[in-house]
């Protein structure tokens, strides 16, 4: 079968339907950006777009449903506009929803997300990377007593954050996988590579030990010193690893259609991840600003609503703790006094954080409270009950500033927690605040990282020695970068993927022509995540009306070839839109030869 044949046979056999299916709730995108954000009218890139904005309206905690739609006046910077979508969105009726079937053919496979119908889904973040070892373990213990009586057809995926992003458990509402997920290895508490406390316990140490009376000041600025330079190196670790993290996260969910939930525990919060730059978090704006922006943008474009937790519970200053009897506390020395001070100077921030992330993307903060599951079940209670509003913005001008939503009610007290805004940014060229190309791909490379969705696509794999081949030619010489350390003659395979077009940005020139550009990557690892061989390619596109129409029907067809050595094994597939600068990656098990 020839290439572009069998891009159609693989488009039409599953994935055109399954991305047709998501596509029923108005979106559409200016930047490159998740289909779910902007209600979208053409494939190329356009100026006329809907805001997407979810509203979650509470009375006492309460979720409040059944409320007129003509109550609801929605404005950006300040500007009143017309409302040209409305839907109010409820729990699930108790009954498990089951998670919509795509039934592939043999060594068929695609990146469009497995999850169940629902009002919203929620996702569990445990943070290990800004949590000590002894909340991690808390956490741990209070999630898998929830899950045990969580409501029936509550649909969860579990996540772990340390110096990566896992997933521990995709979309689900059983009960017995859910708790399998928390109690396996996977999830035990681990020591955060961005969290040392010696420096910190070093310095209070040496302070009391030197007495207030008899430390010598050139001693004790020593000690600042390197404290102050170790400190911050921790913290800017944190940062950049979170914000991956984050981005990571929303690029998973990209495709999933509605409003997500974010439950994210964790024992500090370096940094607000707020789309809004007048609400930058008092930590470590300094450098983070576009980046904070950026994966703000793709929260938003993703319609995740994050759920802060501080997973340290109620908070007691530390100077107090009989463990810290050591530190001149008992004269009401200088680490006593110190110790406190930067305690609630480092909680004041992390709250602060906390309620600047819910705040901006349309969630609610938890903390100083040790009843997580009273928490997790409100955070999903209310996060299914919302109202989705769209508008078409007035203003036209597209200089990617950021724009201020507000919404309002009539005649109502209620609590109103929604996204607080948008970057606008031009319709006929990529936004202000990329990600670098690269480390985008990287990324999406990584052995064992959570999949990305933004660009969805299907694939078929197989030996080359298949009889589907035996009139096909391939070039002679290796396929890929083969490790050289590897033994023994590789066995090739073939790689056919179809590409969604509705997921590539095009550019449209005057003639009417699109173009595109695109970069596929192939990467194979071992059981133990050491990388066997990859290839990689990209082509360019330049379509007019008639080639344009028919990619539509049948996808991008690309066909690839790598070499792999014998065993268990791991295929890594990356697309990556060069134009759009979004990303999407499918990870596929392999047997290859004897075992």
């Amino acid at each position: 079968m020839h290439v572009a044949q069998l891009a159609g046979a693989l488009f039409v056999s599953g994935l055109a339907m399954a991305v047709h299916a998501q596509s029923a709730a108005p979106t559409a995108s200016s930047r490159p950006k998740s289909s779910d954000k902007f209600q979208q009218e053409t494939i190329f890139r356009t100026t006329s777009f809907s805001v997407l904005v979810d509203v979650v309206v509470t009375n006492e905690g309460v979720a409040v449903h059944g409320i007129d739609p003509r109550q609801f006046h929605i404005y950006e910077n300040g500007r009143e506009q017309q409302i040209s979508f409305f839907d109010e969105h409820q729990p699930h009726s108790g009954v498990e929803p089951a998670a919509p079937k795509h039934t592939l053919p043999p060594h068929y496979y695609n990146n469009v997300p497995n999850h169940a119908p629902g009002s919203a889904i929620n996702v569990l973040l445990l943070d290990g990377l800004n949590t000590p070892v002894m909340d991690q373990a808390y956490v741990r213990k209070q999630m898998i007593a929830y899950v045990k009586i969580i409501a029936p057809g509550t649909t969860l995926a579990i996540f772990t954050m340390a110096s990566r992003l896992r997933m521990v458990q995709g979309f689900t509402s059983s009960i017995d996988d859910l708790t399998k997920a928390l109690e396996s290895t996977s999830t035990l508490p681990n020591k955060s590579v961005g969290i040392d406390t010696s420096a910190g316990n070093a310095f209070d140490s040496a302070i009391g030990n030197l007495g207030i009376m008899h430390a010598p000041a050139d001693d004790v600025a020593l000690i600042q010193q390197f404290e102050s330079e170790v400190s911050p190196a921790q913290t800017d670790r944190r940062i950049q690893l979170t914000l991956q993290a984050m981005q990571l996260l929303a690029r998973y969910l990209s495709a999933v259609p509605g409003r997500k939930n974010l439950i994210w525990f964790s024992g500090s919060f370096p940094i607000a991840l707020g789309p809004d730059p007048g609400n930058q978090s008092l930590q470590n704006v300094r450098s983070y600003a576009e980046q904070v922006s950026a994966t703000s943008d793709l929260l938003s474009a993703a319609r995740i609503a994050v759920y802060p937790v501080d997973a340290r519970g109620i908070m007691s200053l530390p100077g107090f703790d009989a463990a810290n009897n050591g530190l001149s506390t008992s004269n009401g020395g200088p680490g006593f006094a110190r110790m406190n001070a930067t305690a609630m100077s480092g909680d004041a921030n992390s709250h602060f954080s906390m309620e600047q992330i819910a705040h901006d993307t349309g969630g609610r903060a938890f903390f100083n409270t040790n009843g997580f599951r009273a928490a997790i079940a409100s955070a999903i209670q209310n996060g299914e009950s919302y109202y989705t509003i769209g508008y078409v913005p007035r203003s036209k001008k597209f200089n990617g500033d950021f724009r201020k939503i507000k919404v309002k009610l009539d005649n109502s007290k209620y609590d109103l927690e929604y996204r607080t805004g948008y970057y606008a940014d031009p319709p006929d060229k990529p936004g202000s605040l990329l990600f670098n190309q690269a480390s985008l791909m990287t990324e999406a490379t990584l052995n064992g990282a959570p999949l990305s969705t933004q660009v969805l696509f299907q694939t078929r794999i197989l030996p080359a020695t298949d009889p589907e081949f035996k009139e096909a030619h391939f070039p002679a010489g290796p396929a890929g970068d083969l490790s050289a350390a590897l033994k023994g003659s590789p066995h090739r395979y073939i790689v056919d993927l179809a590409v969604d077009p509705h997921t590539v940005i095009f550019d449209s020139s005057a003639d009417a022509t699109r173009t595109g550009s695109i970069e596929f990557t192939l990467v194979a690892y071992d059981s133990d995540g050491k990388r066997l061989n990859f290839i990689d390619r990209a082509i360019k596109l330049a379509l007019n009306p008639n080639q344009y129409a028919q990619i539509l029907k049948t996808g991008i067809p690309v066909r690839m070839a790598l070499d792999l050595p014998n065993g268990e094994q791991s295929l890594r597939i990356a697309v990556h839109d060069m134009i759009g600068v979004r990303v999407g990656s499918l990870e596929i098990p392999l047997t290859v030869g004897s075992k």
